[in-house]
C-alpha cells in the first residue's frame, strides 16, 4: 500500500486543554472515517498549533483514542504569519492506504474550513 499524506485543521475558542484535546479528537476521527483508516495504518501524525495555544499538546488528545498507543505523534508550533487564523490546530497524517491522491479526503473543521474552501 502506498503512503499518503492527509491534512486536517480545526480551531478552538479557548486555550484550554480539554477543548484542544476534544477538537483534535474530532478532527482525528473525521480523518479516519472519511479515509477508511485504522490506527494501525498510520505511520505517524504531525501536529502544529498557532502560538496562542500553549496549554496542551494536541497529541495528548489523540493518544486518548483507542488504538493510538503505538502511533508515533509529534507536536510543533506553527510558524507565525501576520493576520493568520488564531487558535488553530493542524494535523498531517502519514498513512498507508489504497486511496489515490485524488480520493484522499482532507478535513477542515470549524473556522479552519476557511483555510481551504476548495477542499471542504
Amino acid at each position: 500500500m502506498p503512503m499518503r499524506g492527509i491534512r486536517g485543521a480545526t480551531t478552538v475558542e479557548r486555550d484550554e486543554p480539554e477543548e484542544i484535546w476534544a477538537a483534535t479528537q474530532e478532527m482525528g476521527r473525521e480523518i479516519l472515517d472519511k479515509n477508511h483508516l485504522l490506527p494501525e495504518n498510520i505511520g505517524a501524525i504531525i501536529f502544529s498549533v498557532t502560538g496562542d495555544l500553549q496549554s496542551a499538546f494536541p497529541a495528548t488528545g489523540i493518544r486518548k483514542l483507542p488504538g493510538f498507543d503505538l502511533v508515533p505523534l509529534f507536536d510543533a508550533q506553527q510558524l507565525y504569519v501576520e493576520n493568520s487564523l488564531p487558535r488553530t490546530i493542524r494535523m498531517l497524517v502519514l498513512a498507508e492506504t489504497d486511496l489515490s491522491q485524488a480520493e484522499i479526503r482532507h478535513i477542515y473543521l470549524r473556522r479552519a474550513a476557511n483555510l481551504r474552501p476548495d477542499l471542504t
